[in-house]
């Protein structure tokens, strides 16, 4: 997870980002996706419920079958899941920033 958040340091996704991911999943491109494209693949299971435990095949395929206006309000709703993400990141890394590591934390 850690590698997966150090991508979203340069900061929020683009609606681009997610349209290029979204026809990655459409035309079935199965073999590589970048951690950015992960973190987009998780946004859509948590906003979409009905693809949660989908294939990335199966994923492309319910992508495929929306419509032009269910597409755009889907694209806000990951972008706006993915910076609710990072703002969480963003809280925890404050928090574990005052407690030092679990080696600094161990007794002497």
């Amino acid at each position: 997870m850690k590698r997966a958040a150090s991508s979203m340091d340069t900061g929020p996704v683009s609606e681009m980002a997610i349209v290029d991911t979204f026809t990655k999943l459409i035309f079935g491109e199965d073999t590589h996706y970048t951690n950015r494209e992960l973190m987009i693949i998780q946004a859509f299971r948590a906003v979409e419920k009905l693809v949660l435990f989908d294939s990335h095949r199966e994923m492309g395929a319910y992508l495929r079958a929306l419509g032009v206006a269910e597409m755009i309000d889907l694209v806000a709703l990951v972008q706006d899941q993915l910076l609710l993400d990072l703002q969480a990141l963003g809280s925890r890394g404050e928090l574990d920033a005052g407690r030092g590591s679990a080696l600094d934390r161990r007794v002497h």
